[in-house]
Parts: structure tokens; sequence; C-alpha cells
């Protein structure tokens, strides 16, 4: 009875109404404030940017305030469970105890029985029987005594042996008792706590699903801010692989006839996860394996024996203007492939041939799908590949990539950067195989030491400024009044979000439809806002993580002060003022000055 006792503490009635009442004010007063901050539709990759973090940080809040009752939820299914298993222990000693009285009292109408009769026999002789006649007709008087003590003896027995019986069964049938009436408090709170949990599995049932909702929301407000960043690094043409490199040119020996003068130097280019191009050139030149590469990129088993005999269906078309409707067996699949230089080392284009074959086989689903000739897959040509890389090919027949037996979508990129992300690190959807990884020789604790001991250091687009104008020596330097003009816009925007459509670069038409306003304006609006424009930039420093690769501050100084912005947030508002095509284009940046 303590037991039953101390569960109906825990689940009291009006301690209970009060936790359910507290739950339902809180979805009455969360649910509201979260739809009206989370619109699914932004106009511009800043809004979509904002958007975004107030939709996450109602997500984060309706996990917090959902919690304590999942939490309680949890808790509340464990004690119906622990009811039940308690009440199916007490049925099954119900039953044992009910036989062990049905055996008792058998027993006990035995014991009677018995001694019913010996009484009945004593009585009959006691009737005939005088103690003086037996003592003196008697041989002895010992035996006389002897015969009498017997009798008296076998009476005491039988009635200890019916009070043991008695009593057993009677305290058998006080727990059987006790057992059927914690059955019954148990099956009771068992009920009451089903009922009430029933109310909390709907809230918290209501929350997943309102969680659910803002997750799409939020996947669709990151597909749209990809759109919109994608449409400005669409005119840097990014090659993704290390065969058509040579779309950016590093300014930094580039007079643009100006100065003192301020660039963005991004490191690396924007998908930096799975294969590193150059890094795998890197580690093979450092004397590295084909599968020390891929351990190093991938979170994946090296899978040998794999079934060569798959045929991949190529369709489209590719870079080259070649139009493709060819069935590939998947080996010859890849030696039409152009991904990686062919004269690079054996063991890097042995590891790029395994991704490739990973890649392509997880894409089409072992070959049950299609997959395009061109780089949002795999380039191929209709021309096969150099000898070297056919003979990678045939080295690694059957090397796949794998996780759960599965192969894996093997990315690859020419240039990380000195570091490597997961997928979900850089907007993707999470994977168990990529993986976060300072891409060098030993640890990083400067730029020196990246510069000098990054695997990729040889790349091109190891360090780069990206984008150019017609003017200045076609370069990405910026001078002071344009770098002061871009901080102004995110000084205005932190002030007044309601500004953001105003605020895009000043030579291309607005996006929006909306008013550009010019470096004056941005000025003008900052100002009445309360704010302290700049005029011009004397100095910029950056902070950045060494562990993950990223830029997490700016610092920029100037005739307005000095002012810090976070590394991410100046990145999305350099971006969006910069002019022409120039942009940073990946998470770790640096500022140059001349």
């Amino acid at each position: 009875m303590k037991k039953v006792s101390f569960y109906l503490s825990r689940v009291s009635g009006s301690s209970f109404a009060g936790f359910i009442c507290l739950f339902v004010s809180l979805f009455i007063w969360i649910f509201p404030v979260f739809a009206q901050s989370c619109d699914p539709s932004c106009a511009n990759a800043i809004e979509c940017r904002d958007k975004i973090a107030k939709c996450q940080e109602a997500w984060n809040q309706m996990e917090t305030a959902k919690k304590p009752h999942v939490d309680a939820l949890r808790k509340m299914e464990n004690d119906i469970a622990a009811f039940q298993a308690r009440i199916k222990i007490i049925e099954a000693d119900t039953i044992r105890k009910a036989q062990s009285i049905a055996d008792g009292e058998k027993a006990l109408s035995g014991f009677l029985g018995l001694a019913g009769g010996r009484i009945r026999n004593m009585y009959i002789r006691s009737r005939a029987f005088n103690p003086l006649i037996e003592i003196f007709t008697s041989d002895t008087l010992g035996n006389a005594i002897r015969r009498l003590g017997y009798s008296q003896s076998v009476i005491d027995e039988d009635k200890k042996m019916i009070a043991k019986t008695a009593v057993s069964v009677k305290d058998l049938e006080e727990k059987k008792k006790t057992l059927e009436e914690e059955k019954g408090s148990l099956a009771y709170l068992k009920e009451e706590t089903d009922k009430r949990a029933v109310s909390i599995r709907k809230l918290v049932g209501d929350a997943n699903a309102y969680q659910g909702k803002l997750t799409s929301i939020l996947a669709s407000l990151s597909a749209q801010q990809q759109q919109f960043l994608a449409a400005k690094l669409s005119n840097l043409n990014i090659s993704r692989s290390a065969v058509s490199i040579g779309a950016c040119i590093d300014d930094r020996n580039v007079d643009p006839g100006f100065s003192p003068r301020f660039a963005l130097f991004t490191f690396g280019v924007p998908n930096r996860i799975g294969l590193n191009q150059y890094g795998a050139k890197g580690r093979a030149e450092a004397g590295q394996n084909a599968r020390d590469i891929l351990s190093a990129y991938y979170s994946a088993d090296y899978t040998t024996g794999y079934n060569s005999g798959i045929n991949i269906h190529v369709s489209g078309n590719n870079e080259y203007g070649q139009s493709f409707n060819e069935n590939w067996n998947i080996e010859e699949y890849l030696k039409h492939l152009y991904e990686m230089p062919s004269n690079w080392p054996t063991e890097a284009l042995r590891a790029q041939v395994i991704a490739a074959r990973s890649y392509a086989l997880s894409y089409t689903n072992n070959g049950s799908g299609s997959i395009c000739p061109s780089q949002q897959c795999q380039v191929v040509k209709k021309e096969l590949n150099s000898e070297s890389w056919q003979q990678a090919v045939r080295d690694t027949s059957g090397v796949v990539l794998t996780r759960g037996g599965t192969p894996i979508k093997a990315w690859f990129s020419s240039t990380h950067g000195g570091y490597s992300f997961t997928s979900g690190d850089i907007g993707w959807n999470s994977t168990d195989w990529t993986k976060r990884l300072v891409d060098a020789t030993g640890g990083i604790s400067s730029f020196s030491d990246l510069f000098n001991t990054a695997y990729d250091r040889s790349s091109p687009w190891f360090y780069c400024d990206w984008g150019s104008r017609a003017q200045y020596n076609k370069t990405a330097w910026l001078k002071p009044e344009e770098l002061a003009d871009i901080v102004n816009i995110l000084l205005l925007a932190k002030r007044d979000s309601s500004t953001q459509n105003h605020l895009v670069q000043v030579d291309k038409p607005n996006p929006d439809g909306a008013e550009t306003w010019d470096a004056g304006r941005v000025r003008s609006e900052l100002a009445s806002r309360g704010g302290t424009p700049y005029t011009t930039v004397s100095d910029v420093s950056i902070g950045w993580d060494q562990v993950t690769g990223r830029t997490t501050q700016v610092t920029v100084s100037g005739n307005a002060g000095s002012n810090s912005f976070d590394g991410n947030e100046f990145k999305t508002y350099f971006n969006l003022r910069a002019p022409a095509t120039i942009q940073i284009v990946g998470p770790l940046y640096n500022v140059e000055k001349r």
C-alpha cells in the first residue's frame, strides 16, 4: 500500500491540473507569435537570412517550451508501463496465493477430519475410561501413565497443526486481499494516468506538427536564399572541379590605379565538402595512397568487389555542347569522366575515380535512374579520357565508398582552402559520411600556417579575391569610400530592417523593383536614425576560428570610429552591396590592404 500511496502522490489531480493549464497557456501564447514571424517567402538573400533566423528562433522557443512537457509525458508513459507491469506481477502472485489458499484449506480440512476422528474416539473411550481402573488394572503404574500421556499428546499435536494451518490460510487470505486491493488501485491509477496522458500526447503532437511546419518553412527559405546567392555566384563561373579552374585571379600584385585600397580574399571555393581535389593532389605528393586520401575526406567504408556490371544511363548536355542519351557500363562511364587533370599523381587519380564511381552509383541508385553529363552531376565527354585516367579506372574496378553497404554520394570540389565541412554545415541535408577537417599537415594557428601547410595550397583558388569590374584594371579592389558604403548599409539595416530592399548594389537593377539608395542617401538615412555614417575606412581587421575555418568577426575603423560585425553578417551585406561581381564566396576570408 505504500507503493500505491507513493504513486498517488506523484500523479495528484491538483498538480496535474496546474500542469495542463501552464502547458495550454504557453501554447496559446507561443503559436500566434510563431505564426506571425514565420513567413515562408523572401525577396532577397538578406530578407531570407533574417526570416530564417526568426523561424529558427521560433523553432527553438517551441522546443524549449515543449521539453518539460515531453519529459513529463515520458515519465507518465513510464508510470503507465510500471503500473501495467506491477498489475501483471500481482495477477500472477494472486493466482499463486489462491492456489496456496486452496491447498491450505484442503490440508486444513484433512487435519480437521483426522483430529475430529481422534477426538471422537477419545470421547468414546473417555466415557468408558476410568483412570483409576486403568491404573489398577495395568500391569504397572508406568504403563498406565504412558498410555494416558500418549493420548493427550496426540490431541495436543492435532490442536497445534489445526491452529497452524488455520493461521496460514488466514494469512494467505489477507495477502490475497491486499494484492487484490493493490491491483484495483493500480488499475485505477493506470486508467487515470492514461486519460491524463491523452491530453499531453495531443499537445505535444501539435507542437511536433508545428515544428515540422517550421522545418518545412526553414527549408523553403534556405532554398530561396541559396537561389539568391547562387544568382550572383553564377556570374563568377566557378567550376566545381579542378579541370576548368582559372576563373579567379589573385589581385594582390595587380595595381588598380588607386591607393589605399582594400580587397576581400576567400580561402577556397563555396562547396568545400567531400574530396578536396587539390588536397588529394597534395596528399598524393606527400606519399599517401588513394585509400588514405579518401579516409581523410569521408567517414565511409572502403568497399572492394562491388558489382561492376551495373549500367549507367547518361542523359542531357554537357558544357562542351555534346548531347547524351547513353547506356554505359559503370566502368566505361568512368573512362569518359573529366573531373581531374589526368597528369596528376596516380593516387590522386585513383581517389577521384573511386569518389566518382561512388557518386554515380548513389546518384542513380545503382543504375535505376539517370545522371546528367555536366557539372550539375559529373562532367563526361564523348571522348575517352587519357590512358593514365583509364588506368586509374582499371586499377580501382569495383572499389566503392559505402555506408551500410550502400554507395555514398561522394561529393568533391577543387579547393577547400585548408578546411573541409559537413554537408549540413553549408546548408545541404546532413549526412553521416561528410566530415569536418583541418586539411593540413599540422595544426593551424595563423594564416601563415595555412599558407605553408594546407594540402591544397598549390591551387590558384586557394586564396583569391573573387569577382572584378571592367575598370580599375579588372580587379576586385575597393576604394576606402566604397568599403565605407558597405559598412553603412550594414549599420542602417541593423537599425532599421525595413530598409533592406533599398540597399542592394547600385550598378545593377534592384531585384525587388524598389529604389536603390546610393551612398549619399544611405548616409542620410543612417544619420536620421541616430547612426554615425562613415565616409572613409582606414583599417579593417578580422578574427577567425582556426579549428573550424570560419571568419568570426570583422572590425572596421574609420572617420566614424570603430565597429565590429559578425563574420557571416558582414559577408552577407558585402555580397549584397559590392559592385559588379565582387563577392566573398566562402566562410573563411581575409582583408588585404595596399
